[in-house]
C-alpha cells in the first residue's frame, strides 16, 4: 500500500468517475486502474462496484476508505507541520434527525476551520437513513433520540447496524409553536390543549414504522396531521397554520428559529438524545471535535451533558 493509492481510492469516491479522478490527478485511466486493482489484489477486497454510470463504492470500500482517511488525516498533519505545499481537503459528514442543535454545531465547526479546502456533508434525514448512513460509512456521526416506546426496537437495528449510541443529554417533551399562537399564554400544556391544533411532524418514507418517528406520542390519533419533510416548512406551518410539533425543547436564534416557542408538555416520558457511531471505527480528530461543540451548545441550553 502506498499513501499514494490511498489519495487515488478517495479522488474516484469523490467523483464517481474513473476517467473524471484520472484528469484531476493529472494522471492516465490506465496507470489510475492499474494502481487500484493493485490496492484491491493486496487487501483481497472489491473497493468499488463498476458500471456504465459510474464507480460506486462496495461496502467493503466503504469501511476501507473510512480507515484510510484516518491515515491520510494524518499525513495532513505531518504536512502541515513540515510542509509548506497545499494540503489534502478535509472531509466530514453527519446525518441527523431534525435538530436545532445539530446544524448550529455543524455551523460552529465549519467557521473555526483553519484550512483552504474541505468537503463537508450535513443530512437532516430519516431516521432509518440516519442508522444506514453510519453503518454504511456515508456519514461519521448520525443523532437520533431514544425513548421507552422506540428503545427495544432502535437499539435491535443499531446492535445488528454493528452501531453504538452514545447518548448526550435528556429532555422533556416540549411542544413547538409560532410565536403568535394561542398556546403561548400556558406555561405548560396538556395534550388535552393541543386537540384543535393542527398536529406536524417528519415523515419517514417508505419505511413509516412508529418506531422511527422523531416525535414522541407518534401512535396516538390526531384530528388534523400533516407531515412534513424539512425543518423549514415545519416552521413555516407552525406559524401559518397555528401547527405544532412534539421535540426536545431546544430552538436556536442564531439560526433563525425566532419566531417558534418551546412550551412543556406534561406527559411521563423523556427523550434520550445521543450520536451513533460505527463499532469497528474510533471518531477521527473532526468527529470529536464536533461531538464537544453539541455538548457545548446543549449545554448553553441548561441541560446537563452525559460525558463519556
Amino acid at each position: 500500500m502506498r499513501i499514494q493509492q490511498l489519495e487515488y481510492l478517495e479522488k474516484i469516491a469523490q467523483t464517481g468517475s474513473m476517467n473524471e479522478a484520472a484528469k484531476q490527478l493529472y494522471i492516465s485511466q490506465p496507470s489510475l486502474t492499474q494502481a487500484i486493482k493493485e490496492l484491491e489484489t493486496e487487501y483481497q477486497l472489491q473497493l468499488f462496484y463498476r458500471s456504465k454510470t459510474g464507480m460506486t463504492l462496495t461496502n467493503e470500500g466503504r469501511e476501507f476508505i473510512n480507515y484510510t482517511r484516518g491515515i491520510l488525516d494524518q499525513v495532513n498533519l505531518l504536512n502541515a507541520k513540515f510542509k509548506t505545499e497545499t494540503v489534502r481537503k478535509q472531509v466530514f459528514s453527519v446525518s441527523a434527525q431534525h435538530y436545532a442543535f445539530v446544524v448550529h454545531a455543524f455551523v460552529e465547526l465549519v467557521k473555526q476551520l483553519d484550512v483552504e479546502e474541505y468537503e463537508f456533508t450535513l443530512r437532516e434525514t430519516l431516521t432509518e437513513n440516519t442508522l444506514n448512513d453510519v453503518q454504511h460509512f456515508k456519514s461519521e456521526i448520525g443523532i437520533i433520540y431514544l425513548n421507552r416506546f422506540n428503545e427495544m426496537v432502535l437499539k435491535r437495528l443499531i446492535n445488528e447496524k454493528e452501531l453504538e449510541f452514545i447518548p448526550l443529554f435528556e429532555a422533556q417533551p416540549h411542544v413547538f409553536v409560532g410565536r403568535d399562537n394561542p398556546l403561548t399564554q400556558k406555561k405548560k400544556l396538556s395534550l388535552e390543549d393541543l386537540t384543535d391544533y393542527t398536529y406536524l411532524s417528519y415523515e419517514q418514507g417508505d419505511t413509516n414504522s412508529f418506531y422511527f418517528s422523531e416525535e414522541i406520542l407518534s401512535t396516538m390519533h390526531y384530528k388534523k396531521h400533516i407531515k412534513i419533510s424539512d425543518r423549514a416548512t415545519i416552521f413555516n406551518l407552525m406559524v401559518g397554520l397555528d401547527g405544532y410539533t412534539i421535540s426536545s425543547g431546544i430552538i436556536s436564534s442564531e439560526l433563525n428559529d425566532e419566531k417558534i416557542v418551546a412550551i412543556p408538555l406534561e406527559v411521563e416520558d423523556s427523550m434520550l438524545l445521543g450520536y451513533l457511531k460505527h463499532k469497528k471505527i474510533a471518531l477521527n480528530p473532526m468527529g470529536r471535535e464536533y461531538i464537544d461543540l453539541l455538548k457545548q451548545h446543549i449545554r448553553n441550553y441548561g441541560f446537563e451533558v452525559f460525558d463519556k
